[in-house]
């Protein structure tokens, strides 16, 4: 650099620290507003940890928090107020660019498996959990994040990912104030009533969407391919026994359970 140009930075600066900052005046709050992070997401690794790592380090995907098994570890790889590329294209409650507003923690676990009896999903050790609920306790504690915002990978993008899976211990979470779960007797009360008669499918998108889930509104009585995603991905959490995407009387009574205070 030249002496000339060393000169004028030098100038620069030094009338740049002479300026007085504006006064910032803090007398007046705006109603509208809340925190930056008002979402979490579960995610499973679908690797093993020193695989996880390395992408979650290293790559353009990332999250806040890793959760490895054998002990049960916590890693917290991205600051909570700094934004993680975890979500990917996502929507929740009205609300897209999840990856802006939310927490994300990944838990090692290898997702869906090959086994002699075809292929199945893994389970997650009950330590690991432990250590899941801890640090959720704390995370939702700190940002006033209410259990209903507690959500799944496959709840905020419905068909491209079904992360935690069908074995992931919502009930647990919800027991620990963490997630929710519906009334399972007034589920058994109301499945003989839909049996009798159930919704059309317009009602079941609507109930899912006022859930959170983003849904189109209008394919009729068609069961079009947004519909079963999503429902695959309440199944999954709600009635992981059976997640076959189909408009059912026990799908409804869970809705209508899970909505009623």
């Amino acid at each position: 650099m030249s002496a000339g140009r060393r000169a004028l930075l030098a100038a620069s600066a030094a009338w740049l620290a002479g300026c007085a900052a504006p006064r910032i005046d803090t007398r007046f709050a705006a109603v509208s507003q809340g925190p930056r992070v008002d979402l979490v997401v579960l995610h499973y690794t679908a690797l093993d940890f020193d695989a996880s790592l390395r992408v979650l380090t290293q790559q353009e995907v990332s999250s806040h928090y890793l959760v490895d098994i054998d002990p049960p570890t916590i890693y917290r790889l991205v600051p909570e107020d700094r934004r993680a590329n975890h979500a990917g294209q996502s929507a929740w409650a009205g609300r897209t660019l999840v990856n802006m507003s939310s927490i994300g923690i990944e838990i090692v676990n290898p997702g869906r498996v090959f086994t002699p009896e075809g292929e199945r999903y893994a389970p997650y050790p009950q330590a690991q959990i432990d250590a899941v609920i801890a640090l959720l306790r704390a995370i939702t504690a700190r940002w006033g994040i209410p259990r209903e915002r507690v959500v799944g990978h496959a709840d905020v993008a419905p068909g491209r990912k079904q992360d935690p899976g069908p074995l992931f211990p919502w009930k647990r979470l919800a027991d620990a104030g963490l997630a929710l779960w519906f009334d399972e007797g007034l589920a058994a009360a109301l499945r003989p009533h839909f049996e009798q008669a159930l919704p059309p499918l317009p009602w079941f998108r609507q109930r899912l969407a006022a859930f959170g889930y983003a849904l189109p509104q209008g394919e009729g009585e068609r069961l079009d391919t947004p519909t079963r995603d999503v429902l695959v991905s309440f199944q999954m959490r709600f009635r992981p026994a059976r997640w076959d995407g189909q408009a059912d009387a026990e799908t409804a009574a869970i809705l209508v359970a899970l909505t009623t205070s």
